[in-house]
C-alpha cells in the first residue's frame, strides 16, 4: 500500500495518463489525488509475461494501466493462447467482469511489456463512502460507458475471428485498424506471434498469407506498419 507521499509521486508522475483514461473522464486533474484516497487506490509493477489476473481468480477490482501494455488472454486445454484484447497506458481492464460481480474469471491478464498499473477494488467505486463524496456518480457513469465501450470492442473481435479464412480475418482487422487510425498507413500493437494468437490463426500460415497479399499488390508491410493499397 502506498503512503501519501507515494501517491503523490504517482500522482505527479501518472497525472496526464489517469486523466486520459475512461475512468476518470470530466474529473479536473486536481481532484484526481483526492479520488485515489478515497479509493484505496494502490500501483503494482509487473515485468514482462508476468500473470497479473489468471484464469480461476475472483474478479472484484479495476485496473487502470499506468505504463507498458497488457493483453487479455484465454488459453486452451493444450496451452494455447488467444489474445482477446490488447491494452496500452490510460485503459481499464476487469472492470465487465468485476461490475457483473463474477467469482471465477474466465481470462488471463498478462504483462506483455514491463507494465505498472493502478487497482482499485470496485466496491470502491460503486458504494458511496463514509465521507460521502460526490465523485461516486461520475466514476459510476464512467464506468459503466467504459463496459459499453469494451463490449463494441468485442463485437468487433467477433466479426474478426468469425471469418472462415486467415486473409478474411487478416484483411478484417487490418481494414478496422485502418478506419480506427483514419489512415491506409498504420501501425498495430501485435508482432506476428502475438497477431496470429489474436486472430486465432498459425503463425506460419498468418506469415504466409500475408507473403501472398504483398505479391498480389493488397498491401506493403514492414513488422507491425502495414499499408493497405486495395
Amino acid at each position: 500500500m502506498l503512503n501519501i507521499q507515494q501517491k503523490g509521486a504517482i500522482m505527479e508522475k501518472y497525472l496526464d495518463v489517469l486523466s486520459s483514461s475512461s475512468l476518470f473522464e470530466g474529473v479536473a486533474g486536481a481532484d484526481i489525488a483526492s479520488m485515489l484516497k478515497c479509493l484505496q487506490a494502490r500501483v503494482e509493477k509487473y515485468y514482462r509475461d508476468e500473470t497479473i489476473l489468471a484464469e480461476g481468480d475472483r474478479a472484484d477490482w479495476v485496473g487502470v494501466v499506468l505504463s507498458g501494455e497488457v493483453n487479455v488472454l484465454r488459453m486452451d486445454y493444450d496451452g494455447n493462447r488467444r489474445i482477446i484484447s490488447h491494452l496500452t497506458a490510460g485503459e481499464l481492464f476487469g472492470e465487465s467482469f468485476a461490475c457483473a460481480g463474477a467469482d471465477w474469471l474466465p481470462v488471463y491478464v498478462v504483462a506483455a511489456t514491463d507494465t505498472e498499473i493502478l487497482r482499485t477494488d470496485v466496491r470502491r467505486i460503486t458504494t458511496t463512502c463514509s465521507n460521502a463524496c460526490t465523485f461516486h456518480s461520475v466514476l459510476i457513469r464512467n464506468l459503466l460507458k467504459a463496459v459499453s465501450e469494451k463490449n463494441i470492442r468485442f463485437h468487433e473481435k467477433l466479426e474478426v475471428t468469425s471469418k472462415h479464412t486467415t486473409r478474411e480475418k487478416l484483411l478484417t482487422y487490418l481494414e478496422m485498424q485502418a478506419r480506427r487510425q483514419g489512415t491506409r498507413s498504420f501501425t498495430i500493437p501485435f508482432d506476428r506471434q502475438a497477431l496470429a494468437d489474436y486472430l486465432g490463426v498459425e503463425r506460419s500460415g498468418l506469415s504466409a498469407e500475408i507473403s501472398r497479399l504483398r505479391s498480389q499488390g493488397v498491401l506493403e508491410s514492414r513488422k507491425n506498419e502495414f499499408t493497405l493499397l486495395s
